[in-house]
């Protein structure tokens, strides 16, 4: 019987930085992406002398290009995520977002039994409509099974062994339900993340993608407290969290 899959979101990799040692600039920025940030900026036009005593410290001087705009600075540092849990519809979603890149688990060699399905949350709150969802996913794995069986007999004669595998199961795989869990790698510069983030973790988001989103904007503000400490994080009625910013978030 198929299980239900709960999201799981690792920040694994983000941007270390490496001042350049002829330059006499320090900074008191918490962490390496947010130092990045502001050398970036200071490179623009030689302030490493920071001669404006508003913005001489770190979280000063990003508050500050985030108000003015100049978001492009935030394109040097980068974060990697890896999700798990989430559906194969939600990763459809996800990579319309397209200044991201993505590495995803392939369904033409992972055995749908492998993998967890995602229920929307209004069937998994009312335990009819989770049987009436299981019911109809096993039926559905089951039909993947014998058109499997069936299409590795049709191809009996392919001498490939490989090839004829994976053409069985890139063809058996189009009956999967959307609610497959799948797994995927996502890396983007802080501006995208900011960009996604703007976007998905609206409440008018769909709820999937917007939990994912704000579970990666707490992620990320572990990584840059600063460039994500505009987001304000709230629980909605159904008890799900929403995120906002003041800043325009677009590109």
């Amino acid at each position: 019987m198929a299980r239900a899959s709960h999201l799981h979101v690792q920040l694994v990799a983000h941007s270390q930085f490496h001042p350049p040692t002829d330059i006499g600039w320090e900074t008191d920025a918490a962490t390496d992406p947010e130092a990045l940030v502001e050398f970036a900026g200071r490179a623009c036009y030689e302030t490493f002398n920071k001669p404006n005593p508003r913005t001489r410290s770190n979280d000063a001087y990003i508050r500050h290009i985030m108000e003015v705009g100049h978001l492009a600075l935030l394109e040097h540092p980068t974060a990697t995520i890896y999700v798990r849990g989430i559906s194969r519809g939600a990763t459809h979603e996800l990579t319309r977002h397209r200044h991201f890149s993505f590495s995803q688990l392939s369904q033409r060699f992972v055995h749908p039994e492998e993998s967890e399905v995602a229920v929307p949350k209004l069937i998994a709150d009312d335990a009819e409509l989770s049987q009436v969802f299981f019911r109809a996913i096993d039926n559905t794995r089951l039909a993947y099974d014998e058109l499997l069986a069936a299409l590795e007999l049709k191809l009996r004669d392919e001498p490939n062994a490989v090839l004829r595998r994976k053409q069985a199961h890139q063809a058996a795989q189009a009956i999967l339900p959307r609610a497959t869990e799948s797994r995927i790698v996502v890396t983007g510069n802080f501006r995208t993340w900011r960009h996604f983030i703007g976007m998905r973790a609206t409440e008018h988001a769909d709820v999937e993608i917007r939990e994912l989103a704000v579970a990666c904007l707490k992620l990320l503000k572990t990584a840059a407290p600063t460039v994500f400490s505009d987001f304000e994080i709230a629980a909605l009625a159904d008890g799900t969290e929403m995120a906002t910013s003041p800043y325009v978030t677009d590109f």
